[in-house]
């Protein structure tokens, strides 16, 4: 009976989904939310404020980025983490009249941002 026990919840550990799976649903809308008004819908820099930094906006799915990616697979969230442009996405944004409300990341955020672009890039 105990072996039947323990064999049934190593079944259902494979059925439900683990924790550490990233939501699919939160990474989309915390990328269109924050980030398409500048990467675009489809992370390819064609978001309405793309030309309006300088820099403008960089595509992500060229094949220079996927190798990026490919070689640092934390460069999605460094970058939103470690602001390498410095202030250029609060400025661009002020510039613009764009007011964007602040935000508290979380681990599972990240994540989730994360495994949602890397899929979209992934695909393109």
């Amino acid at each position: 009976m105990k072996i039947l026990l323990i064999a049934s919840l190593g079944l259902l550990s494979l059925i439900q989904p683990s924790l550490s799976v990233a939501d699919n649903a939160n990474g989309k809308n915390l990328y269109l939310q924050r980030c398409a008004m500048c990467h675009g819908t489809d992370i390819k820099g064609t978001g309405p404020l793309a030309n309006k930094s300088n820099p403008p906006t960089p595509n992500l799915t060229t094949t220079a980025f996927k190798k990026r990616l490919g070689d640092y697979p934390g460069v999605i969230v460094s970058s939103i983490i470690l602001r390498p442009n410095g202030d250029l996405i609060p400025r661009t944004l002020r510039e613009n009249g764009v007011k964007l409300s602040p935000h508290s990341w979380s681990i599972q955020d990240l994540r989730d941002l994360n495994q949602y672009m890397s899929r979209v890039i992934s695909k393109s």
